[in-house]
């Protein structure tokens, strides 16, 4: 499978921002989906996934209540919206895509910057 994020841009705190991953293949409803980011100087690190059938998701502590993942199988594309944006969510986003456990394969990632 082959990954591509978009939307990101510079925003402000407070802000809203909707990322989306199109991704190839057509056998994109049996991936777990993930994002993950990438701030400067720092390891990257998970935010959430959704699996396969977008029945269930899970978050990372610090976006919890503010990020929220959806996924459209008929298009192919998996969505991160992020509401309340602060300036530690600056980062680069991956959207990531997984069968299972943590092997993760990972696309171009897009930039999101957040000023206070």
């Amino acid at each position: 499978v082959q990954l591509q994020a978009s939307g990101g841009g510079l925003v402000q705190a407070g802000d809203s921002l909707r990322l989306s991953c199109a991704a190839s293949g057509r056998t994109f409803s049996t991936y777990i989906m993930g994002w993950f980011r990438q701030a400067p100087g720092k390891e990257r690190e998970f935010v959430g996934h959704i699996t396969g059938s977008g029945g269930n998701t899970f978050y990372t502590d610090s976006v919890k209540d503010r990020f929220t993942i959806s996924r459209d199988n008929a298009k192919n594309t998996v969505y991160l919206q992020m509401n309340s944006l602060k300036p530690g969510d600056t980062a680069v986003y991956y959207c990531a895509a997984t069968l299972g456990g943590t092997n993760w394969r990972f696309g171009r990632g897009t930039q999101v910057t957040v000023s206070s």
